[in-house]
């Protein structure tokens, strides 16, 4: 079902490592460069460390660090794909491995910049891109994505997506990546340990009502501000932590990863198959069950109406907390 931690690819399935990468402290381009380099240094020592593995994931923000003051600057921003992420590809060609890798990408538009996260395959090519759809507002000055939820072919039977950090706060990224086929939910973060607790929650409840593996790194160290936990961590299927990493920048967890067992468990569980049961509710009274939408909701976030309660009483909403100017908002 997993593992503590290995070095060997298993016969089934693969070998997964989450690198606790130390937050960057990033002032100027050069520091960028310099991030690149040690990523790429780490790509082939840890491939020189654990032979077997096929897939390494870096946090976000590994790339270009958490300078709030520039991160909207051109030249703290990256085009993708681009020569950052070529040099990635190299790496990840030179060492025969997946990778996945966090870059700010300049809106080819002009418009705010994106939060972008890429998987590389060895061949070196791109084959999945995503732009974080839920930013951590009021702190980030992204613009909400756009691409949706891709999913892409991985090693050992895997069929996996990628969502960025307070992604996993929002049940409904994972269930959106299971319901396109993923088995292996990756979800690279750059949280401080205000929210520790509840990435460790999320990330299990991620797995376990969808099925799927979650495979989950963080940021880990000291920036003079916050203090980011690490905490690389592997979920079963079933919801249990296979392995948990501590709070140590560099640490890599290792995990043993059987996309077959969940791809199995899809289809062969009559208790808890939730994923199946949220479309064919009462299916025992009902032939092939209800299918009708009961929830409010799910109705109006379709129809581009959706509104709390409380909505008109909520104090924050704009990051004029955070110095960036107000604006008026969008109309639907």
């Amino acid at each position: 079902m997993g593992s503590i931690g290995s070095m060997t690819k298993p016969t089934e399935g693969f070998l997964a490592a989450l690198i606790q990468y130390p937050v960057p402290v990033v002032d100027s381009r050069s520091n960028i460069d310099k991030q690149i380099q040690q990523i790429v240094k780490m790509i082939h020592s840890t491939k020189a460390g654990y032979p077997g593995v096929e897939l390494i994931v870096f946090p976000e923000y590994s790339t270009q660090g958490l300078n709030t003051k520039k991160w909207t600057t051109d030249e703290f921003l990256c085009s993708v794909p681009g020569p950052e992420t070529d040099i990635f590809g190299e790496a990840c060609r030179e060492a025969g491995v997946y990778g996945v890798f966090s870059l700010m990408e300049k809106d080819p538009g002009g418009d705010a910049p994106f939060n972008t996260a890429v998987i590389i395959d060895p061949k070196g090519e791109i084959i999945l891109k995503y732009r974080k759809l839920n930013p951590w507002v009021p702190i980030e000055p992204w613009q909400a994505g756009n691409l949706g939820m891709p999913v892409c072919d991985g090693p050992g039977g895997s069929k996996l997506a990628v969502c960025i950090c307070h992604d996993g706060m929002f049940p409904e990224i994972a269930r959106e990546a299971a319901y396109k086929g993923a088995n292996v939910l990756i979800r690279i973060s750059g949280y401080s340990t205000q929210v520790n607790d509840q990435w460790i929650l999320t990330n299990r409840s991620n797995a376990w009502h969808n099925l799927m593996y979650t495979l989950s790194v963080n940021l880990a160290g000291y920036d003079g501000i916050f203090y980011y936990f690490g905490e690389g961590q592997v979920c079963n299927f079933d919801g249990t932590t296979l392995v948990q990493g501590h709070r140590n920048p560099y640490e890599i967890v290792t995990a043993e990863i059987y996309p077959k067992l969940a791809d199995q468990a899809r289809l062969d569980w009559g208790l808890e198959n939730n994923i199946y049961n949220l479309g064919t509710r009462g299916y025992v009274a009902t032939p092939g069950g209800v299918k009708e939408n009961p929830y409010t909701y799910i109705r109006d976030l379709a129809e581009n109406r959706y509104k709390l309660p409380w909505e008109d009483d909520i104090k924050i909403k704009d990051g004029s907390i955070y110095g960036y100017p107000a604006k008026n908002p969008v109309k639907s």
